[in-house]
Formats: C-alpha cells, structure tokens, sequence
C-alpha cells in the first residue's frame, strides 16, 4: 500500500529529526490553535494555516502585537503538526506510455483486451511496521530519560494515531503522560499535572500498575493543595 509506504518512509525521518520547539504547546493545543479536530489531514493543516495566517499577517497588521504573536503561535503550531502528520500523496503519474508513439494513429484498431491493475505490495510491511514501533520505542526512551517530555508525549501520541489498535503503544503513551504529570507536580504546575494524570488513565484504564502510581500521584497533589 503505497500511503503505508509513505509512512514509513516519514516516521523514519521522524525519528532521526524529532525536535519541537521550546514552547510546550502539545499537539491538541496545536489542532485546536489552528481550528481544527484532532487527527485532521495534512491537507487540513495546510489550508487552514494559510487562512489564519493571511487574516493575522503582520505586514497586515504593523501595530498589533496580539496578531503578531498569534501569527508565531499559529507558526509553531503548524510546524509542530508537520512534524507528526505524514504528507498525502498528491496522485500517482502513470508509468506507461504507447509502444507505438506518433505512429499509433496509423494502426488499424483491435478489440481491447480486458486489463486489470495490478497494486505492488510493499514486502514484509508488517514486519516493517513492527521494526519501526521498536525504534520509536527506544527513541521515546531516550526522551523521556532527558525529560523531554513534549518531545516524548508528541511521538508517542503520533505512534498510537498510526497504530490505534496496539496495546503496546496504548500502554507507552499512558506511562508518557503520567510520567509528565508527575515532573509538572515537582514543577507545582498542578492543574496541567492533573490534565496528564488523568490521560493517562483514559488511555490505558485497564492497567492496574499505572492505576496505582496515578493514584500515588493524585495522593501528592492533595497534599499540595
């Protein structure tokens, strides 16, 4: 399947290349920021940053520094989605061509044959698919261990779009966001903790070890309070 095919090829450069901005802005901020539902297309994003940043273009705006910094956000936001959604392939150019050029008028015309298209399989993509989710585990990690955690909840989150079904990856995106909500508790940020907390019990609610050390992580934020 080729839009498989593209994925592949783009969550490789993902991984090499995953680097967001300073800004914590997660990826539902991003979405919403651009007007948008979770999970839109890339064409969606496309067009609608276009839109929205044609309406707060500074050159439209010289004195409005509110439009000037939503015109950076809308930016950031829209490079942080280009980063997680896979470009759509635009169509396919044919690769036949006549066998007989210019002189294909010239000959007398047959009854045609029926023809049917044949699709390539990519080989092995399962397998590939597999290779892939591993390495982003490791990658995923590697964040976590340097407490890049909007680096870490980004590829996780865009993991478990391409792969809704695995329970791996529901179970690394659940630990990602508790291990966030955690660090936020350190840093006293205690609403947005308690966002991250309760992800991650909406993302895996059958785990009962993470059911247990969210419930530790709550216990600390009413002490807090």
């Amino acid at each position: 399947m080729q839009n498989s095919k593209s994925w592949i090829l783009h969550f490789e450069f993902l991984i090499l290349n995953f680097e967001l901005e300073r800004s914590e802005m997660d990826l539902g901020d991003c979405y919403r920021l651009l007007g948008l539902r979770s999970g839109a297309s890339f064409a969606e994003i496309k067009t609608s940053y276009r839109r929205l940043v044609q309406q707060y273009h500074p050159d439209l705006h010289p004195d409005d520094n509110k439009a000037k910094d939503k015109f950076i956000a809308l930016t950031e936001a829209y490079k942080l989605l280009l980063t997680v959604v896979p470009p759509e392939e635009i169509g396919r150019q044919s690769n036949q061509s006549s066998m007989y050029g210019d002189e294909a008028t010239q000959v007398t015309p047959q009854k045609e044959a029926p023809t049917t298209t044949v699709i390539p399989q990519p080989p092995n993509l399962m397998e590939i698919e597999q290779r892939l989710k591993w390495k982003t585990y490791e990658q995923l990690q590697r964040f976590l261990q340097e407490k890049r955690f909007p680096q870490a909840i980004a590829l996780a989150e865009a993991l478990a779009a391409r792969l809704p079904k695995d329970a791996e990856v529901r179970q690394w995106q659940a630990i990602a966001y508790q291990i966030w909500g955690r660090a936020l508790i350190s840093e006293n940020q205690l609403p947005k903790a308690r966002i991250y907390l309760k992800k991650a019990l909406k993302t895996d609610p059958n785990n009962k070890t993470l059911l247990h050390e969210v419930q530790r992580d709550f216990q600390r934020l009413e002490q807090i309070f």
